[in-house]
Order: C-alpha cells, then sequence, then structure tokens
C-alpha cells in the first residue's frame, strides 16, 4: 500500500501545475511535526526506529533519501500507519494546502482493537490546536488517559458515555462537552449504531 502512495504521490505532483511539493519533502516535515507533538526527542525517535540521530535529522530537514523499510520503523515508532503521510496536504492544491482539508484527503488512524477510527480535519498538527473526527463503534470503549492540555467535542451522532475523573455523562446527539485533558477521561459506544464525536484539542495531541 505505500509503494503505491508513493508512486501517486508522484505522478500527482509530477501533473498539478499548482503542486510544488516533493512528496518525500512532505513527508520529512510530517515525521518532525508528529515527533514534536508526541514531546520525542530525536535521540528517542531514532533508538525506537533503530537509525542514527543525524540520518533521522536529515530526514526531517528533507536532507536524505526515504526508504520505505525505514518509513514503516519511523511510523511504527510513531503510532500510526505509513499511508498517514500521503493523505492529507499532499494531496491539496498549493493555496489550500495549509487552509482547507477536503473530505476525500482527510488523514485517517484506525485503532485496531477498539474500534475507533480517527480522521484529522485540521490542516496540519503545527498550529495550536487539533480538529478531529472520531468514529466509535458499538460497544468501543477508548479506555482511561489524560494528557497535557484543554479538550472539547460536540456529539453528532449516535450516544457516547463519557467520563471525567470518575464522573460518568450520558450523551445523545447535539450535546457538547469541555474540560481539562490533565483529568482522567475515557468514552464509551453504548450504542447500536456507530457514535461520531467532532473534537478540538489544544495542544495538539495526536
Amino acid at each position: 500500500m505505500a509503494i503505491r502512495s508513493i508512486r501517486a504521490a508522484d505522478e500527482w505532483a509530477a501533473t498539478d501545475p499548482n503542486s510544488r511539493m516533493d512528496p518525500e519533502a512532505a513527508v520529512g516535515g510530517q515525521i518532525r511535526e508528529l515527533r514534536k507533538i508526541k514531546k520525542l526527542t530525536l535521540i528517542q525517535l531514532a533508538q525506537a526506529a533503530g537509525i542514527s540521530v543525524g540520518y533521522l535529522s536529515q530526514i526531517e530537514r528533507n536532507q536524505s533519501k526515504l526508504p520505505i523499510g525505514v518509513l514503516k520503523k519511523l511510523s511504527d515508532a510513531l503510532g500510526v500507519h505509513m499511508n498517514w503521510f500521503f493523505n492529507g496536504n499532499l494531496q491539496a492544491t498549493a493555496d489550500e494546502r495549509d487552509i482547507i482539508v477536503r473530505k476525500a484527503h482527510r488523514r485517517r488512524l484506525t485503532f485496531t482493537g477498539l474500534g475507533i477510527a480517527e480522521e484529522l480535519l485540521s490542516p496540519n498538527l503545527a498550529g495550536p490546536l487539533e480538529l478531529l473526527l472520531s468514529t466509535i463503534e458499538p460497544g468501543a470503549d477508548s479506555g482511561e488517559y489524560s494528557h497535557d492540555g484543554n479538550e472539547a467535542g460536540i456529539l453528532i451522532a449516535g450516544r457516547l458515555d463519557l467520563w471525567v475523573d470518575g464522573k460518568r455523562f450520558e450523551l445523545e446527539e447535539g450535546d457538547s462537552f469541555s474540560f481539562s485533558s490533565t483529568s482522567q477521561h475515557r468514552c464509551a459506544n453504548p450504542g447500536t449504531v456507530p457514535a461520531k464525536v467532532v473534537w478540538v484539542i489544544t495542544p495538539p495531541h495526536y
């Protein structure tokens, strides 16, 4: 899948007159972006991926080629699929790239075994906030976790149980919420149809 994605990106860049972005250059910037969001140092990510710090630095600065095998190791270390780097902004025209996200170009991440899929609605993770659409299958549960920042959201379809610091809230379509991300929180779908939630998280945490 990743090889086909790279070829498609190359073909798109060659035929779109509005694009001047090298697909590998786009990947290097996204790796740096995601590493910083996850608060990983160059050393930590390089060690996790089994590559040298110097090589990783060159990749992030678009000064070195990025073989598929190395991208797979970096993707695993960052917790995303390789196709994360070949959706979204790379397919947008130059005038839209940092502003608009077309529905067909959303970057997607599926949490295997959890029944939760997320789509990035913001153009990138470089700004002060992150906009996500979560689809939570019936019976799926995120598990409890916490992190820095703040978040808010609105349930646009289905039902959702939300826990914040041990308090449980039953949400229906149209209900919204906001809380500090440092609070232990968890969500689950108690219904029979997928729940869809739009989240705003600051700073980006993906």
